[in-house]
């Protein structure tokens, strides 16, 4: 079947719901209305209001009752209408829900999930178009995933209900009916903490997530019309982080260009660099080189298209990078 991604986030859910009926969904508008982007429009009616619950405009309390419900054998789905209103709640996630294990000592666990759209590209309004990747991935206990397409975002989402742990679910808005994509219809699982390798080369490196792999798949596609062939990794999930492709793929390209919408500053590109830096130092023919967002707030509507990398910004980097 072919869908996008708000239809595969809401295939996800109801797949997740009809499999356990511990799964329940909270936040605001998330009942009646469907969501802001319709993300869980025809649950509210499948499953009534005490397993998708409209709650009030309070995120620290959305996700204060969430920990509650799953320290109580609950599997609570929890949604930020946008990533920009998370902050309220970002002292319950980093204080509460990434301790539990540690601070129980491994006698319980957290098993839930919070989701939301973040990142810029679609003219929204402040607060509304960051991608804070970085900072979440920064507390520990808590897992970031960050999936770029329908298949994935579908079978990263139900893995994400199904883990143990406290999950931070991030959907681009400008993927969510960007392109279709086909999806099964049954059962499938993507594993969270698992890269992906989406084109294979043998010339550079080109490592992305989230909206930032159409930018450079376009920019692959251009420099491939020169000779220039490229391996193109989507991280998919933040944290965990898995390296093992990215480091198996600079050993054998020696160059490499990490493209993000976050800030440049201690961002998930400068990780990866360094553990580049750390594991295949000697096979790099190049340093490696970081496409990103500027270290300032999310832009307004004139300037949003200066501040998010593009084809343009990714070539010349690659450029950069070939002729060292």
């Amino acid at each position: 079947m072919q869908i996008n991604m708000v239809e595969a986030v809401n295939q996800a859910l109801r797949e997740e719901m009809k499999r356990d009926k511990r799964v329940i969904l909270l936040g605001e508008d998330v009942g009646v209305d469907g969501g802001v982007f319709r993300a869980t429009e025809g649950l509210y009616k499948e499953f009534g209001p005490e397993r998708v619950m409209d709650t009030p405009l309070a995120e620290s309390g959305i996700l204060g009752v969430s920990i509650g419900l799953a320290l109580n054998g609950m599997r609570p789905v929890a949604e930020m209408q946008f990533s920009g209103f998370f902050w309220p709640a970002f002292d319950q996630l980093i204080s509460h829900a990434g301790r539990y294990r540690n601070r129980t000592r491994g006698r319980f666990n957290l098993p839930l999930v919070v989701r939301f759209p973040c990142g810029g590209g679609v003219k929204a309004l402040e607060h509304h178009s960051e991608s804070y990747e970085a900072i979440y991935a920064h507390a520990p206990g808590v897992k970031v995933v960050y999936p770029s397409t329908p298949y994935d975002t579908k079978g990263l989402l139900k893995s994400a209900i199904r883990d143990p742990d406290p999950v931070v679910f991030m959907e681009h808005k400008k993927l969510y009916r960007a392109f279709r994509q086909e999806v099964p219809d049954g059962e499938y699982l993507v594993p969270i903490g698992e890269s992906k390798v989406v084109q294979e080369g043998s010339d550079m490196t080109l490592i992305s997530w989230g909206a930032m792999t159409l930018p450079v798949q376009r920019a692959a596609g251009l420099v491939a019309a020169h000779g220039v062939t490229c391996e193109i990794i989507d991280l998919r999930t933040i944290s965990p982080l898995d390296m093992d492709p990215v480091i198996s793929s600079v050993e054998k390209t020696g160059r490499c260009v990490i493209v993000e919408e976050g800030h440049r500053m201690c961002s998930v590109g400068a990780e990866i660099v360094a553990q580049i830096n750390e594991k295949a130092f000697l096979s790099l023919k190049a340093p490696p080189l970081r496409v990103s967002g500027f270290d300032v707030p999310a832009p307004f509507y004139k300037m949003e298209d200066w501040y998010l990398p593009d084809t343009d910004r990714v070539v010349k980097a690659m450029r950069s990078v070939m002729k060292y």
